[in-house]
């Protein structure tokens, strides 16, 4: 279901070498997980021995007594669409070797070895095993299966979205791990079983080579370790098991549990792909030769188990958003005194509304000129109010611009609209596209001619949502000498101002005001002096408008798949009827205004996420949208 898989991770409960009492663990886990139908289900590092037999390892006794608990497992699952990895022993040739083995529906469909053993300190693994690393297109039997593919060259593999590579314990603590080949070659979700024993400060750096490998990758990475129920003779092992997605953790167990653990956590393995194709050099890597073995449908996810964030542009933990507002402030501030600075120009104009755009604008700007230890008064901050101007907006860019010392004046646009209205033949009256746009040309037009009276730059204050969905007037607010706003989408634009209006009580109750004034480009007047027209309630929540832009160009997501994601996350907020109406005027708007992105100004790129024909986002101006709208009829 549009990509997404179950990744199940099971630490069972063993006794070491008691391998009867360690299937059983086992096969509990299996059925526990059943409920939830996990698409993989992994164990740790030879699951039925328990990893520190140690020299018990020379008995053929426990190999032949795991050989026939694996046959046991195999009649047990033979109805189990579940992909089950397990650590298993393997005798080869005269060689043991340490590997994970690979079964469906009951069937083997793979064996691979470990390639690298740890042979230092608490660890002896040389003592017994051989590395495998060399190991390929070689079949062997066991537990009465024959012709089992066995080697470091497989990969596993549905039809859709999902292919596993493995490597086991040590292989990932190497200096070049197997996992980097298996996720150049294709692999998307990669699986480590494992036995790292517990040490003060080991599980910290544990998770964050499995967070690091699964960035690194640009993959899922799934880790299963062994569990308190191996020796302790001289190790403890805490049955450290975790699921990591591109860098986030999205779920692990407890550590040092005294029964068996089962834990799982839904990957997007469709949103992976698109990543690497889009933002990553993963085409240019070398595709190594593995062998590709067919998996069964493996079960999906009926519905997700994790949760979908409904401001994907803003990080949910404070501390985390804190810092994310300052890093942006300062990317805006430093891209614009480098654009000063290569002019030698020492002033800016801004056209400041009272509305969150120009606010932010203004507020980056003056942190830029803090920095360059430039005059506060530079900052030419112009307000040109129109007969659709609301007192409370006006009021408030006043405010703030006295607030921070800039050079504040007032041009009305009033006498000069209608002016230019007769010009052109229009009556005056009707408040339609030409009445609108008159007024933001005009407003450009005067910014622009004041920017060269006083040798200045003229700064944009139009933010990524508005570009996205074409919300500017063509070579009126579309048009700037620095768009200092150009990737920062709405929903972030209000935290960034609510950042400013706690770091500075002087602006505080200025800025509040600002957030909690209804967005709106001022072109109607009304007849009380308030705002007459709500953005929001023209084109849609731009929250929504943000979720469908990330979705849509940072993973090129499907409509169909944004529209599942946003019923989840907005559960509470928007019915499907709802969503659906947006996103079908997200999907026209987005095709049909990229004529105004194809020649919007230069403006700093702040996240991952831009429109710039010139960074991120090239596109026919006359691209055609329906492929992507009929996918929600």
């Amino acid at each position: 279901m549009f990509g997404f898989y179950r990744v199940g991770v099971a630490v069972p409960k063993i006794a070491v070498a008691d391998v009867e009492a360690n299937l059983d663990a086992v096969l509990r886990l299996i059925e526990e997980s059943h409920e939830s139908a996990p698409s993989v289900l992994l164990f740790p590092e030879l699951t039925l021995t328990g990893y520190t037999a140690s020299d018990l390892f020379f008995q053929d006794t426990l190999w032949q007594a795991q050989e026939r608990a694996v046959a046991t497992l195999c009649e047990h699952t033979a109805s189990v669409d579940t992909m089950i990895v397990m650590g298993v022993g393997i005798l080869h040739r005269g060689r043991r070797y340490n590997c994970a083995l690979v079964t469906q529906r009951g069937k083997i469909l793979g064996i691979v070895p470990k390639s690298v053993l740890p042979n230092t300190k608490e660890f002896y693994e040389k003592r017994w095993f051989v590395s495998g690393k060399d190991i390929r297109n070689e079949t062997l039997s066991f537990a009465s299966q024959g012709a089992i593919p066995f080697g470091v060259d497989l990969l596993f593999e549905d039809a859709s979205y999902l292919s596993v590579g493995i490597e086991l314990c040590e292989d990932l603590w190497s200096f070049v791990p197997p996992s980097l080949y298996q996720a150049a070659s294709g692999a998307t979700l990669l699986l480590n079983l494992s036995a790292s024993n517990e040490l003060i400060g080991k599980a910290a750096y544990r998770e964050h080579l499995v967070r690091s490998q699964s960035a690194r990758c640009v993959a899922a990475y799934a880790y299963a370790s062994s569990g308190t129920g191996e020796s302790s003779t001289d190790t403890v092992f805490g049955g450290d098991a975790m699921v990591a997605e591109n860098g986030a953790l999205l779920c692990r167990a407890e550590r040092f549990a005294r029964e068996s653990q089962y834990r799982f956590a839904d990957v997007d393995l469709q949103k992976l792909r698109a990543l690497r194709l889009a933002e990553t050099s993963f085409a240019d890597e070398e595709i190594m030769s593995y062998r590709r073995i067919a998996l069964d449908p493996v079960p999906t996810p009926v519905s997700l188990s994790r949760p979908i964030d409904p401001h994907p542009f803003v990080p949910t933990d404070p501390a985390q958003r804190k810092a994310h507002c300052e890093e942006i402030i300062a990317i805006q501030s430093h891209a614009l005194l480098k654009r000063l600075e290569h002019t030698g120009i020492k002033k800016t104009v801004i056209g400041i509304s009272g509305g969150l755009d120009s606010t932010l604008a203004l507020l980056a700007t003056h942190r830029a000129f803090e920095i360059a230890g430039l005059p506060n008064h530079h900052i030419v901050t112009v307000s040109m109010p129109s007969d659709a101007t609301s007192t409370r907006t006006k009021k408030n860019a006043k405010a703030l611009c006295e607030a921070l010392g800039t050079d504040y004046r007032e041009v009305s646009i009033a006498n000069e609209t209608r002016h230019m209205l007769e010009a052109i033949g229009h009556d005056g009256v009707a408040h339609d596209i030409a009445y609108e746009n008159t007024q933001a040309r005009l407003r450009t037009s005067i910014l622009m001619n004041m920017a060269n009276m006083e040798a200045a730059l003229v700064i944009g204050t139009g933010d990524l949502s508005e570009i996205a969905l074409g919300w500017s007037t063509y070579n009126g607010d579309h048009m700037s000498m620095y768009a200092i706003n150009a990737s920062v989408p709405k929903t972030l634009v209000r935290y960034l101002i609510g950042y400013f209006a706690e770091k500075e009580p002087k602006l505080r109750k200025i800025l509040e005001d600002i957030l909690d004034t209804p967005v709106s480009p001022e072109l109607i007047p009304s007849s009380d002096g308030k705002i007459a027209q709500e953005t929001e309630k023209i084109i849609g929540p731009y929250e929504l408008h943000d979720f469908f832009l990330y979705h849509f160009l940072k993973y090129g997501a499907e409509p169909e798949k944004i529209r599942y994601l946003a019923n989840i996350a907005f559960k509470t907020r928007y019915d499907d009827a709802t969503i659906v109406k947006w996103l079908r005027l997200f999907l026209k708007r987005f095709f049909a205004q990229q004529f105004k992105r194809s020649a919007m100004p230069d403006g700093p790129k702040v996240g991952t996420v831009s429109l710039s024909p010139r960074a991120d986002w090239r596109m026919p101006s006359d691209a055609v949208a329906k492929q992507w709208l009929q996918r929600l009829d």
